[in-house]
């Protein structure tokens, strides 16, 4: 009789376990593959992300994947197109490239989400409306990074400017100022089109606009010539070549090398600038790229990452927990500092209000900007007219003709095949 009932007993138990086990007291661990870029967030940020959030979050488990950028474009596409169970569950790219991914239905729609839950409305416009493609939200954003005025606080009390310029007419006044006896006011690199996409959205224009479903290229409208006629007349207060863009040479070593008193760069490169010259500790300074409007700073180029969830996720739900952390205002303060980044809502710019490069650009990041919001851009980029037309411009051809020429290769290279 007793071999009997542990036999009945051992038939129960295996229903659930297999004879001789008990049931699991913990329900399956679900894991969700992260994707992050290389140098976005230290290690120490990411480890304590980990364990927060898996200790939050019963039953799931992080697999957080560093990749490089370099060709990570390709490595993207075909994770979204692949049906392997260890692909990635979130994605970081970059903010530009959302529209390129979600092309095809390849990404979850996380408009409900970012509307009801993660507050759409407050985030930076130069990272929110890239994330979208057509009406839904695709892409959250995580941080951003945008263009400054870098200066030299010891050449500007050397030309007697005791104050920083508050408005565009007052920066090229300042700026014609400090170009004398051998300074130059400014280094601006001919073929700067991200500086110069900033002046043409300020002055109320765009590189390309749609129309009844067609993207056209508008460099010659009359507010984008207007912005590539501030940039000719600033990029002439200095020596920046006028056939080459600010990566050649690099901009950073010009800064360290030579009497510049301004470059307009990310403050992330006054590191370099520093590493070349040491002696330039505590001579740098920064502020907003200036707008139009008095202490309103103007329009900018918005860099930076969105997370995206690809359709093909099989944990849905666990990946929009890690989309909902790591985008939250937590978690989201944490990296700004912990980085040097701009937060993704402009109210929480406070957070990084005492290191002045980055409240710098926090300031410029609520009038960010990023580019056509077509997954055909990269074309345009891969052969870029605006560089082109530029140069052409500052080496005296009529800006009229040749911006309508630009115009045109532009909608060119955004008509689908």
């Amino acid at each position: 009789m007793r071999r009997r009932l542990l036999a009945l007993v051992c038939v129960s138990a295996a229903l659930f376990s297999g004879c001789g086990l008990m049931p699991d007291s913990e329900p399956d661990r679900r894991t969700v593959t992260v994707w992050l870029m290389q140098h976005s967030a230290s290690q120490e940020y990411l480890d304590r992300f980990t364990a927060e959030f898996e200790r939050e979050h019963a039953g799931l488990e992080l697999d957080i994947r560093v990749q490089e950028w370099t060709g990570i474009g390709e490595k993207v596409q075909e994770a979204l197109r692949s049906d392997r169970a260890d692909g990635p569950d979130v994605i970081e790219v970059g903010n530009t490239q959302v529209a390129t991914y979600a092309e095809g239905d390849r990404l979850v729609d996380l408009t409900l989400e970012s509307m009801r839950d993660w507050g759409r409305d407050d985030w930076l416009p130069g990272l929110a409306e890239p994330g979208q493609w057509g009406s839904q939200q695709y892409g959250i954003p995580w941080y951003a990074a945008n263009r400054v005025v870098i200066y030299r606080k010891d050449l500007f009390r050397q030309a007697g400017i005791t104050g920083l310029p508050k408005n565009r007419e007052e920066w090229l006044t300042v700026t014609e100022k400090l170009n004398t006896g051998g300074d130059q006011g400014i280094y601006l690199a001919g073929q700067d089109w991200y500086t110069l996409a900033g002046f043409i959205w300020e002055e109320g224009g765009e590189l390309a606009t749609e129309r009844d479903g067609v993207w056209h290229g508008t460099l010659d409208s009359p507010a984008a010539l207007r912005g590539m006629d501030f940039y000719r007349r600033l990029q002439a207060l200095g020596e920046g070549p006028v056939d080459s863009d600010e990566e050649h040479p690099p901009q950073a070593g010009v800064f360290a090398d030579g009497r510049v008193a301004q470059i307009v760069a990310v403050p992330g490169l006054a590191g370099a600038i520093l590493q070349q010259n040491p002696e330039l500790e505590g001579e740098l300074g920064y502020f907003p790229v200036p707008g139009k409007e008095t202490g309103t700073p103007g329009a900018v180029f918005t860099g930076g990452s969105d997370l995206v969830v690809p359709a093909k996720t099989d944990v849905r739900d666990a990946a929009v927990e890690v989309v909902a952390a790591l985008t939250g205002a937590r978690w989201n303060t944490e990296l700004a500092r912990t980085m040097n980044y701009v937060p993704n809502k402009a109210g929480l710019a406070g957070s990084v209000a005492d290191e002045a490069g980055v409240a710098a650009m926090a300031a410029g990041a609520a009038q960010g900007r990023a580019t056509p919001g077509t997954p055909r851009w990269s074309a345009v980029e891969a052969d870029n007219p605006i560089k082109e037309y530029m140069t052409k411009v500052l080496t005296g051809a009529d800006p009229a003709t040749e911006a309508e020429r630009a115009a045109k290769r532009i909608t060119e290279a955004l008509a689908f095949d």
